[in-house]
Formats: C-alpha cells, sequence, structure tokens
C-alpha cells in the first residue's frame, strides 16, 4: 500500500498490486486492473520509487525470521 495524493491534496492509500499502468498527460493518471482512473499529484518517478520502497519493505520483513 502506498500514500498518494490527489489533485485536491487528499491524501489515500493504493494497493500498488493494484496498479496496471501510469501515464503523464500531462497530470499523472494511474490506471487499476479494475479500471479505474486516479490522477495524482506525484509524478510517475515518485509513485514508482513509494511502489518499489514497499516491495522492499515487505520483501525485507518476509526475510526475518518470527
Amino acid at each position: 500500500m502506498i500514500k498518494l495524493n490527489r489533485l485536491n491534496g487528499e491524501e489515500f492509500v493504493v494497493n500498488n498490486d493494484l496498479i496496471e499502468t501510469i501515464e503523464e498527460t500531462p497530470d499523472t493518471v494511474i490506471t487499476l486492473i479494475t479500471g479505474k482512473k486516479i490522477v495524482v499529484q506525484e509524478s510517475i518517478e515518485e509513485v514508482i520509487e513509494k511502489a518499489a520502497i514497499f516491495k522492499n519493505k515487505v520483501f525485507v520483513y518476509s526475510k526475518k525470521e518470527v
């Protein structure tokens, strides 16, 4: 799950496993696998970085012995 901001500044969380595509038109538009489109303030690079950081945290946590 990654925190993003809508164009109006409202913060929300999206499941990054549901992201199908990201494009800049010039606004950043995220299309989910459900077909829903979300316009966000962040650039493509920022969304990718947030998703990568989240995936890394999940990977590191899954490697820890409980």
